[in-house]
């Protein structure tokens, strides 16, 4: 694949690339959430090598899927059509008439969104019933399945961050720049945010609850629903804002 390397003289291309950067790293966050938490389960000492792994496999998947963007346009087209017209009809979509069309990239979504919920569901109720029993997880889990798990998160994430970028520019060199500068970030700053998020079980349950947000919007994506994400991440935003001043106030309650 040839690349022309003088489109970086135009302000425009720089401007797309700072602009796709920072979406992807946004758009990671639930990565990073989601391998912070599986990671989590095992011994201390492999939790950065498993994170670096996942990181790793998640910035080479992203890359071919870019090398092979013709074949990711392609899986847009439909295989069949589900006869939910009215419910369309409630969420307000344009093709409320012709049913939700499902092709190869909104059945990754729907496979992908049904195993965030049942993954996060599982971990909250391990977690409120007191059947997770953190050294027993952590001497039973072994490392490469866990590392299947973050591939299988890593490959529905990837598609949902391929498809943004093509949104915001068709030069493939820059969202591959861009892919990898944010992945680079979320290397610099995972193990900070995975030893807050495993640290204080508050936020483990909101991380979880947060996945189980994304899950049920990735299902709803590949149904031909489409949710501003904006709204979530705004939300989770203030949730997680509100939940750092009560870990501030209760770690000042405890000094005095």
């Amino acid at each position: 694949m040839n690349f022309d390397y003088h489109i970086f003289s135009e302000a425009s291309t720089w401007i797309s690339l700072l602009t796709l950067t920072f979406l992807e790293i946004v758009l990671g966050v639930d990565n990073i959430i989601f391998i912070s938490i599986v990671a989590g389960k095992l011994p201390v000492e492999k939790q950065r090598k498993a994170r670096m792994v996942g990181l790793s496999l998640a910035l080479i998947m992203r890359i071919i899927l870019l090398l092979f963007l013709s074949v990711i346009i392609g899986l847009t087209a439909p295989l069949f059509t589900l006869p939910i017209e009215s419910l369309l009809q409630q969420m307000g979509s344009e093709h409320a008439a012709e049913g939700a069309g499902i092709s190869g990239k909104d059945l990754i979504l729907i496979l992908g969104g049904f195993f965030l919920l049942a993954k996060s569901t599982s971990e909250i109720h391990g977690k409120v019933e007191g059947t997770h029993n953190e050294k027993e997880v952590k001497a039973k889990s072994k490392f490469w399945p866990v590392i299947m798990q973050i591939i299988l998160v890593d490959m529905v994430f990837s598609f949902d961050s391929i498809l943004t970028a093509v949104g915001l520019t068709h030069l493939i060199l820059v969202m591959i720049i861009a892919v990898i500068i944010s992945i680079l970030i979320m290397m610099q700053f995972s193990g900070a945010i995975s030893n807050v998020i495993n640290k204080h079980p508050t936020l483990q349950m909101l991380a979880l609850a947060f996945l189980i947000l994304i899950g049920f919007t990735l299902i709803m994506e590949g149904m031909d629903i489409h949710i501003n994400k904006a709204f979530i991440y705004v939300a989770v935003l203030f949730s997680l804002s509100v939940e750092l001043i009560n870990i501030r106030l209760r770690s000042r309650t405890k000094t005095h």
